[in-house]
């Protein structure tokens, strides 16, 4: 049963740094593509950034200046570092991952940015 196991959120103050690890477990297959998602109040997820197994790297264009994307898709891990946190950047986190077509996601993790 493929699993992604999200790890690093956190409460950090205005301006300080978080990392966002994910680890995709029980796949035969690397994934085509891993990346990020952030869920603020509501319920939709919107995109963050992502990195494929060619090594093509995607941002939300407002937050690419902040946030580098990682992964090593063949090693089926993907990091997200997220600097000068601000208030906007706070949501659930979810990771993403997409193997043969098939799209899976973490449970979440919480990102608060609080002083």
């Amino acid at each position: 049963q493929v699993q992604l196991v999200e790890s690093g959120g956190g409460l950090v103050r205005p301006g300080e740094s978080l990392r966002l690890s994910c680890t995709v477990t029980g796949s035969d297959f690397s994934p085509d593509s891993m990346g990020w998602y952030r869920q603020g109040p509501g319920d939709q997820r919107d995109f963050v950034a992502s990195v494929s197994a060619a090594g093509i790297i995607k941002y939300e264009a407002p937050r690419e200046e902040r946030y580098t994307i990682s992964g090593d898709t063949a090693k089926n891990t993907v990091d997200l570092e997220m600097n000068s946190l601000r208030s906007e950047d706070m949501g659930l986190y979810y990771c993403r991952a997409v193997i043969r077509r098939t799209v899976f996601w973490g449970k979440g993790i919480q990102v608060t940015v609080s002083s």
